[in-house]
């Protein structure tokens, strides 16, 4: 009885760590908008200069220059920094709030897959909410329809796709993530490198401050983070507890930047977070219901009651 409960002390300690670690990795990740707002530079530089830093940082902790170069770790890669690429250049062209919500809905974009390609059957209320999210992104659109927002929201749009991708991809078990984050910033950093010769960088102490902090905590500390976090809880709670990313990330912006979101952009948005946080749980509650049902049938000592 008491070897239990020390190894139940030590399993919820350890999934009260994981929680803490996702919910850091939100709030740093959450931090995209406000250092690409308040860097001067184009979105390309910014994402080359962050993925040299970044890379240093990786092996470092990785103590190893070694990498598995594999057709899976190159696939996950090439998801990783498209997606990378168009949400800081999304975030230069529209509001960082609505670029953000429009990327969440990638984890809707997993299911599609797996309903489409792997032949799950899709419940009633998967159906529902995910309609409920593409109607929170067809608002978010509306918001502005001058080209330049409107562009932004389509490839902030188009990294959901990416992104999507990049979640398939990297839960497969052939898939090394440490390695596939390291070439991931390989590739950003040398497609990005030509387009820091198109411009004139100002390299004052306000865009290197933000540049540190946008390579060091938003990207390198945050993928360290989130990559031990999500081995020490359910992936379910996971998608759940990241849901706090996009509901951070338009207040730093707000508050270092100027920057609001319209009415119907707000609206758009919590469409989209209400919406993929219901999906995310639905599977949770079908377990719950189930284990009732289950209770309801047997017995306490586990067989199946029989009606006297």
């Amino acid at each position: 009885m008491i070897v239990l409960r020390i190894m139940n002390k030590r399993e919820e300690k350890k999934q009260s760590s994981g929680q803490l670690l996702i919910i850091a990795a939100a709030l740093l990740w959450g931090l995209a908008g406000v250092c690409v707002k308040s860097i001067s530079w184009g979105p390309m530089p910014i994402v080359a200069v962050r993925s040299v830093i970044s890379l240093t940082m990786l092996f470092a902790v990785k103590r190893s220059f070694r990498l598995k170069i594999t057709k899976t770790n190159l696939l996950g890669a090439l998801m990783m920094s498209a997606t990378s690429i168009l949400y800081v250049v999304a975030i230069k062209l529209t509001t960082a709030g609505t670029a953000i919500v429009l990327q969440y809905t990638a984890p809707v974009l997993v299911f599609l897959f797996a309903v489409l390609f792997q032949h799950r059957k899709a419940k009633t209320a998967e159906i529902i909410l995910t309609l409920a999210v593409f109607a929170g992104c067809l608002i978010s659109f509306l918001d502005s329809l001058d080209f330049t927002r409107l562009l932004g929201n389509l490839l902030a749009f188009a990294s959901a796709f990416t992104f999507a991708g990049q979640i398939i991809v990297m839960n497969r078990t052939d898939c090394d993530t440490e390695d596939t984050t390291i070439l991931s910033n390989s590739l950003c950093f040398l497609i990005c490198l030509p387009f820091v010769f198109t411009e004139t960088l100002v390299w004052d102490a306000k865009n290197i401050i933000w540049l540190l902090i946008m390579a060091v905590f938003q990207y390198g500390l945050a993928n360290i983070v989130f990559s031990r976090g999500i081995q020490r809880i359910d992936p379910v709670e996971a998608s759940v507890l990241l849901s706090i990313e996009p509901i951070f990330n338009p207040i730093p912006v707000a508050i270092f930047c100027g920057e609001k979101m319209s009415a119907l952009a707000i609206l758009g948005s919590a469409i989209v977070i209400v919406s993929v946080t219901l999906h995310g749980l639905l599977p949770k509650w079908e377990a719950k219901k189930q284990a009732v049902g289950r209770k309801a049938v047997l017995g306490e000592d586990g067989k199946k009651e029989r009606p006297v």
